[in-house]
């Protein structure tokens, strides 16, 4: 009967090894899918992170702008929050 078991599976450093690696790999708090998913997570916390920092550079930018410019200040008011000065009417066309 127990010769029809190949001669790797009578090995117990091999069962050590293959038990061993199941629970790294599979039953460890920090196993290797858990592993995985962080990596992930990491890489896409990356790309927000650069993606912010380019906001947070344009954004400081057009701030300079608006301090140095008050034109820039006026116009960007009227553009984006309608706002207008006391004897004007503002008309608003939608596409």
């Amino acid at each position: 009967m127990f010769k029809k078991i190949p001669p790797i599976l009578k090995n117990i450093y091999f069962i050590v090894f293959m038990a061993a690696l199941a629970w790294v790999v599979f039953f460890d708090q920090n196993n290797l899918i858990q592993q995985y998913r962080l990596s992930k997570e990491i890489k896409k916390l990356e790309a927000e992170k650069e993606y912010y920092i380019e906001e947070i550079k344009r954004d400081s930018l057009q701030m300079e702008k608006f301090k140095n410019d008050p034109a820039e200040l006026e116009r960007y008011a009227r553009e984006k929050y309608l706002m207008k000065k006391e004897n004007e009417d503002i008309f608003i066309i939608r596409d």
